[in-house]
């Protein structure tokens, strides 16, 4: 049988999400992310301005805007300013832990180093290398998202990149964060005729309809699953092609201890729910609800999709109650910090 002979329908039925590491899969996008990122950073026009955001329509975090800012300036150099507790609400300021890890990372306080608007570099954090040290920016650009502002997989990265006479300029794609597009507050286009589409067009009209965007802006990661955020639980919806069917599954809770209880309970749940399974593999806790592909239905997708946001959000709280574990966007199920919490002023 050659490589690219089709596999058996019973090869695509034992292909469960389960089966893969879910920390590898958010490794991976976040190593991604980071190769794309320090590629794009030398062929940028010297004076643009190239934004990252953590999406706070996605992540929950209100107004508060957590990002980094990285512009090419002559004599071959890269600056980046990070966002600090100065233009943060009191709620979502950094902790001294947050800020040490800031530091350790190689960024100065705010003020320390600066060039152009002192009044913005004065609230933020700073970090100058040369244009040569990109993969190093890069890297700590990234550490600094996902560690220190707290966003999970890079799917919830927003970007845009300005020259200086505030023109757009074109990015190449960093991994799964996604480019804000001109006109962020476009309307979504009118619901588009599904039957001559393939099957994963098909879905990624449906979820971006679902969530008042366009196909091209979802968040894709390297599987091709689309992530959703719902509350404290992650959402992916994968397609599959043999047979042709749509999965709607969700890491409910990770690093769950095995136990006769546990099982049980997910039986009882299982039981109970209107559609869908839960069942445990891998030290974790799933939840799925499939979608038939053939004669797809867009409105089958859409319920099975409001049903596995609404229930793994749920799911996750009430679980975690029960059992421990760890949810997928609560940060308090992390081992506390030994040296404490305590939020530092607006300064840094």
């Amino acid at each position: 049988m050659t490589n690219d002979a089709p596999r058996p329908a019973e090869a695509s039925l034992y292909d469960d999400p389960a089966t893969a590491d879910l920390s590898a899969k958010v490794a991976e996008a976040w190593s991604e992310f980071g190769r794309a990122l320090s590629d794009a950073l030398p062929g940028l026009p010297t004076g643009t301005r190239l934004d990252l955001t953590l999406d706070p329509t996605a992540t929950g975090v209100g107004e508060a805007v957590f990002g980094v800012s990285l512009t090419p300036v002559e004599g071959g150099q890269l600056r980046a300013y990070a966002v600090g507790n100065a233009t943060l609400p009191p709620e979502h300021r950094l902790s001294r832990a947050a800020v040490g890890e800031l530091v350790a990372l190689g960024w100065s306080p705010p003020g320390v180093v600066s060039d152009g608007d002192k009044r913005y570099t004065a609230e933020r954090f700073g970090l100058h290398l040369p244009a040569e040290q990109a993969a190093r920016m890069a890297a700590i650009v990234g550490r600094t998202m996902r560690d220190v502002y707290g966003t999970p997989h890079p799917a919830f990265l927003v970007y845009t990149a300005n020259a200086a006479g505030d023109g757009l300029v074109d990015v190449p794609q960093l991994g799964a964060a996604r480019q804000r597009p001109p006109g962020d507050d476009d309307e979504t286009p009118a619901e588009a005729d599904l039957t001559a589409m393939p099957l994963p067009e098909k879905v990624a009209t449906v979820i971006a309809a679902m969530l008042k965007t366009t196909p091209e802006n979802l968040p894709v990661d390297k599987d091709g699953d689309i992530g959703i955020r719902s509350g404290s639980a992650m959402v992916f919806v994968r397609v599959r092609d043999n047979p042709p069917l749509v999965d709607v599954f969700s890491p409910v809770l990770t690093e769950v201890d095995r136990s006769e209880q546990l099982f049980v309970r997910l039986s009882e749940l299982t039981h109970r729910m209107p559609i869908g399974r839960l069942y445990y593999t891998g030290e974790t806790v799933w939840a799925s609800v499939p979608v038939f592909g053939r004669d797809f239905q867009a409105t089958h997708l859409m319920l099975a999709v409001q049903v596995m946001t609404g229930l793994a959000d749920e799911l996750d709280d009430r679980l975690h109650g029960e059992f421990g574990g760890k949810r997928f966007f609560v940060e308090s199920d992390r081992p506390e910090d030994p040296n404490g919490a305590d939020r530092t002023g607006m300064y840094l």
